[in-house]
């Protein structure tokens, strides 16, 4: 590939990876808006998890069709199309009434299936395999960017307007990424050719034919859940419950938790594209994941039950946070090494349909288990939770961390031959 084509090729990853920045600011934003939507919603603290997760209940199941989608039909269109139900979905959500609130979740949900595996689906097509985890990590960093955003810049447009004319104005960008999304990438990849034409001639019924044969394979499984435990830190306490509980925890206000708490996505930016080049360099993807998950349940131990941690240690805390969970990045590497090119989407997407089940499952029954370490049942008011019931409720994410290790030793990972 010429240089002007290599460039080119990275432009196209890069639009791709714009798209999931800012599927990913949605994702997050509520984090920020929590006292605010529990009060405009009148709801309480399961109800207001409930409300987050219904992104990931369709979001989840999502991913294989999305990944179906994107090795039958490319990712250009689909990427379009999404991005344009994300805007859609965020106008949904600032109706202020609670069950169009839950459709525009479902809606953001939705588009934002397809931005992922969307765009890791463009590497395939666009860049040599040698270099995809440094293009996951890439990936991924731009997507932390977005969690960013939503922390630091939503912090203080809170401060200027309502809640609802900030998801607004996301909708407005929602629709100018999906033209540029249009007009930018082709229809075909340089490194693909011959294989996207092969691609439209392959019928549904041969795809989940072979996707059967892929479900059977119990490491892209494994694989699968390991990336599930390993993403909760995120998923669960960066995306929605660390705000809360740096507030009671730590008596900081909003606006400060909001900005300490993104420390723990700048780890993630920081790292992404430095732990993707080593794995690279290495040619091993197994051994960081285990390492990093492992030194990510002794910083969470020390987070949550360290008492009296000075503001810049906390600070350092959640930077190395965010730093060792970008190990969680190696597992879709991994995952699609385990199967043929033509279905590395699916592949990608069924594993991204197993990392999510995590917020699906664990943002909303956070908040039960906050109920019952405190036994308050309490609407509109998140401020009756003490520190010590976050601790207790949040102690299962150093025992997930810790589950992933063992897993780990079972995860057999086929190594990538370079081609020169």
């Amino acid at each position: 590939m010429s240089k002007k084509g290599s460039i080119f090729a990275w432009l196209v990853c890069g639009l791709g990876a714009l798209f999931y920045c800012y599927e990913y600011f949605l994702r997050v934003a509520p984090s920020v808006m929590t006292q605010e939507l529990t009060q405009s919603f009148n709801i309480g603290a399961p109800a207001l998890g409930n409300l987050v997760a219904f992104y990931y209940y369709i979001y989840t199941p999502m991913q294989l069709p999305a990944g179906l989608l994107m090795d039958r039909f490319g990712p250009r269109r689909l990427l379009a199309l999404a991005a344009i139900v994300c805007a859609f979905g965020s106008c949904m959500f600032a109706q202020g009434s609670i069950h169009l609130a839950m459709l525009g979740r479902l809606l953001i949900g939705f588009g934002s299936a397809f931005a992922f595996v969307g765009t890791l689906r463009l590497a395939v097509s666009w860049l040599p395999a040698e270099r995809f985890s440094l293009v996951t990590g890439s990936v991924v960093t731009l997507g932390m960017l977005g969690a960013m955003g939503a922390d630091i810049l939503l912090s203080h447009l809170m401060q200027l307007l309502n809640w609802q004319n900030i998801i607004y104005l996301s909708a407005i960008a929602g629709v100018i990424i999906a033209v540029m999304l249009w007009l930018t990438i082709p229809n075909k990849g340089p490194l693909s050719s011959i294989q996207d034409t092969q691609q439209n001639n392959v019928t549904f019924k041969q795809l989940f034919k072979e996707f059967g044969q892929l479900v059977k394979k119990p490491e892209l499984w494994l694989i699968g859940i390991v990336g599930c435990l390993f993403y909760m830190p995120i998923s669960v306490f960066a995306e929605l419950w660390g705000i809360p509980y740096l507030k009671q925890a730590y008596g900081l206000s909003n606006q400060a938790a909001s900005s300490t708490i993104s420390l723990i996505f700048l780890g993630e930016v920081i790292g992404g594209p430095i732990t993707g080049w080593i794995a690279d360099k290495w040619n091993n993807r197994t051994l960081p994941i285990t390492v990093f998950s492992f030194l990510t349940a002794l910083l969470f131990m020390v987070l949550l039950y360290m008492h009296g941690v000075p503001k810049s240690m906390l600070y350092v805390l959640l930077f190395m946070i965010g730093m060792l969970c970008t190990g969680q990045n190696l597992v879709f590497p991994i995952a699609c090494r385990m199967t043929n090119s033509r279905l590395a989407g699916t592949a990608m997407a069924m594993t991204n349909m197993l990392v999510m089940l995590g917020g699906v499952i664990f943002q909303p029954l956070l908040g039960v288990f906050l109920e019952m370490a405190s036994g308050k049942h309490v609407k509109g008011d998140l401020s009756v939770y003490t520190g010590s019931d976050f601790q207790h409720a949040l102690v299962i994410l150093p025992i997930v961390l810790v589950l992933t290790v063992i897993i780990m030793f079972f995860v057999k990972e086929k190594k990538i031959v370079a081609v020169s």
